[in-house]
């Protein structure tokens, strides 16, 4: 990787709660197949914060420099499980920012997946751009430990964080 931000970049906190092939309901343990797509200006009208999400992602959304996309259920593009913001570098993409629903966080979410699916699409993105995998991202400090653990992402000093091409390979196998 030649380029890290130099901007001050939010700290990442999503985890990981399963690596799964899709999303699954944690209570009846069925997996649906997902897709990702380009948030709308449409939507921007159910991410709100009276509607439970954390960020400010019509911001990210009106943001020239970055891309903001949905995760959706196939057959099922009205529920949004969760959200990415990525940035295009010049070599290696750059998680801006993840979230997923309030329904999908916590000991009494519905699914299961939703970071580690939007996660393996970073990566894909990275493979598609040429940059061979690699994805960045700062993390929260207390985190750190989980993602090297769960996403096999490096830790390189301070808040940063690279998911290298061995690690993006899996996860975009896994998922895609």
């Amino acid at each position: 990787m030649k380029s890290v931000r130099n901007n001050k970049n939010t700290e990442l906190s999503f985890e990981i709660d399963n690596l799964t092939n899709s999303i699954r309901n944690v209570y009846t343990g069925e997996s649906f197949m997902t897709e990702v797509s380009y948030l709308t200006k449409t939507d921007l009208k159910q991410i709100t914060k009276k509607n439970k999400w954390l960020f400010n992602w019509k911001a990210e959304f009106e943001d020239n420099s970055k891309e903001v996309y949905k995760l959706t259920i196939v057959d099922n593009s009205t529920v949004i499980h969760g959200l990415l913001c990525l940035s295009v570098e010049i070599d290696h993409i750059y998680m801006n920012l993840l979230e997923s629903a309030h329904f999908n966080i916590g000991r009494n979410k519905i699914f299961e997946g939703v970071a580690g699916n939007l996660v393996a699409f970073a990566c894909k993105k990275s493979f598609q751009f040429g940059f061979e995998g690699y994805v960045s991202f700062s993390a929260k400090t207390k985190l750190i430990e989980h993602y090297k653990k769960t996403l096999h992402a490096q830790h390189y000093g301070g808040q940063l964080m690279i998911i290298d091409t061995v690690a993006a390979n899996y996860l975009v196998n896994k998922y895609f």
